[in-house]
């Protein structure tokens, strides 16, 4: 009996191992789509499982749908990757521009031919009027000056630019953070799905302040915040009205 166990658990042993599941991949530089990088810190946020890429970028690390993984390279983006399937996956960081490190320049070398002096340039003389010898930019020498209302028209035309800016980021925020793109993520529908993307729709200023922004992990990191909100709270809220006159 003992025996007839024990052989039935080794049959089974590689289907409880192939139930675990893992994921591969390979992260390559953003702009560099031929770059692959090292040492790159996988990390399961969800069974806090971490492996480091190869030199060809590649890693294996333990995994199931569902699980949330975090990439991190010193002088680069933290991006995460939300599993909706164990397929290979092929990952693109982008450099962090705030942690590239100055460069000190301790000598320089300049060539002699900037001050070369031109043999057959004639000395140069100024020519002025009315003995205003020495006279400064902000001195005025007669003559009638002309504002055509230039300081107007580029506040106009700044003001123009930040409203096209705004419609373009806007936009972007449609585009990415709407019903759909929520529901192909998370397990919300109807009027629950509906409050959702009311409740934790991205202001235009988070999106500025962090390019390019990451609206997948966005979208599962409020998930698991509206969770822990109790049911009767998840409501977003009510829109002022106008006021009467």
């Amino acid at each position: 009996m003992v025996r007839c166990i024990l052989f039935c658990i080794f049959l089974l042993s590689p289907f409880f191992i192939r139930a675990q599941g893992t994921i591969t991949g390979t992260v390559f530089d953003y702009d560099n789509e031929k770059l692959p990088l090292q040492n790159v810190r996988v990390r399961n946020l969800s069974s806090q499982g971490t492996v480091l890429t190869k030199a060809s970028g590649a890693f294996v690390l333990p995994a199931k749908t569902g699980d949330l993984l975090e990439f991190s390279l010193n002088g680069y983006h933290v991006d995460t990757l939300f599993l909706i399937d164990l397929k290979p996956k092929l990952i693109r960081l982008p450099v962090d521009v705030k942690n590239l490190k100055e460069v000190e320049i301790l000598s320089a070398k300049v060539n002699p031919s900037v001050f070369y002096t031109d043999p057959y340039a004639r000395p140069s003389k100024m020519v002025s009027s009315d003995n205003l010898y020495g006279k400064k930019n902000n001195d005025r020498a007669g003559g009638m000056q002309l504002n055509l209302g230039f300081s107007k028209m580029k506040r106009q035309s700044e003001k123009e630019r930040v409203l096209e800016e705004r419609d373009r980021y806007e936009t972007e925020i449609r585009e990415n953070f709407n019903e759909q793109t929520v529901s192909g993520l998370v397990k919300l529908q109807g009027q629950e799905l509906k409050d959702f993307v009311m409740f934790y729709k991205p202001s235009v200023a988070l999106i500025q302040s962090e390019r390019p922004f990451n609206y997948t992990y966005y979208i599962v990191k409020t998930y698991h915040n509206w969770l822990k909100i109790p049911v009767g709270q998840r409501k977003p809220p009510p829109v002022p009205g106008l006021k009467k006159n």
